[in-house]
């Protein structure tokens, strides 16, 4: 199975990078399954209904959240009749909306996605090994699951780590999100799980954090109230995670950063732009 998780969508310009330039790598990569964190995709805080569908329309199939779940008010309600939308499975028991789901996709496979939030620097909510515990428990590769994602949404980078070694055989892919910065170390765990610590944003990096750097700036220097945080303008990039699973474990074959757009090194799964290119060489539209 051929899966591309897209980092935290934020504003406007990651809102853009998905919706313009999603469909064709959905093609030419020839996707199973998509998954994209939208926590931020409302002017930096949260996502609405509106969003939801529109990351859905450019080839989401699942879309994960995380400590802005609830900056948009109407995401308690509209969670609800939205099963491709979760919330962290830690949340406490009520909690609107679900902390994970099994998709189906085509040709018969499914992919269970699971959402979960880390406790350092975080609201502390419920222990996040214990719920993803459950639900991976629940759905287990490759008896129920063709694959598995967990999406690890964290402050700390030894918390993403320890999730990632504590699931290790026991998912498809491990992938933190949250702090926005893409990290190096895209790799296939000893248990054959693939684990970034951190996908970084969907948006203008030319930035901090995805929001214009004047306030930001100003927080560090005075200690004193001030405006409110805006999304910085600019072209936003793509940010991400490609993985591919073997169809008879679900585990991990091979795995490669991706980052497309203006100020980040470029990074590319180049094992299916070979075969894309291949297949145009042959004549495949």
């Amino acid at each position: 199975m051929r899966i591309l998780f897209l980092g935290d969508v934020v504003g406007r310009p990651g809102r853009l990078a998905v919706t313009e330039r999603l469909p064709e790598l959905r093609r030419l990569w020839r996707l199973d399954a998509v998954v994209i964190n939208g926590e931020n995709a409302a002017g930096g805080f949260g996502i609405t209904e509106a969003i939801c569908d529109e990351l859905i329309g450019a080839g989401a199939d699942a879309i994960t959240l995380g400590n802005h779940s609830w900056d948009q008010r109407e995401a308690l309600v509209f969670i609800a009749r939205q099963p491709r939308l979760l919330r962290p499975c830690n949340y406490p028991s009520g909690t609107p909306g679900r902390g994970a789901t099994l998709v189906d996709l085509a040709e018969g496979r499914r992919l269970l996605v699971v959402n979960a939030l880390g406790r350092i620097f975080l609201d502390p909510l419920d222990d996040p090994f214990a719920a993803v515990d459950r639900e991976v428990a629940q759905c287990p590769l490759p008896a129920v699951a063709d694959a598995i994602l967990v999406d690890m949404h964290a402050e700390a980078t030894s918390e993403k780590q320890a999730m990632g070694y504590h699931l290790d055989g026991r998912v498809s892919l491990v992938v933190g999100t949250h702090t926005h910065v893409p990290t190096a170390d895209a790799r296939i765990l000893p248990g054959g799980t693939a684990y970034l610590t951190d996908a970084g944003m969907c948006g203008a990096y030319e930035s901090i954090l995805g929001m214009d750097t004047r306030e930001p700036v100003r927080r560090f220097l005075e200690k004193t109230p001030g405006g409110r945080l805006e999304v910085a303008s600019g072209e936003g990039a793509l940010s991400g995670f490609a993985v591919e699973t073997d169809d008879r474990t679900g585990l991990a074959r091979r795995v490669a950063p991706v980052r497309i757009g203006p100020a980040l090194a470029e990074a590319r799964p180049s094992f299916w732009e070979a075969e894309a290119a291949d297949d145009s060489g042959r004549g495949t539209p």
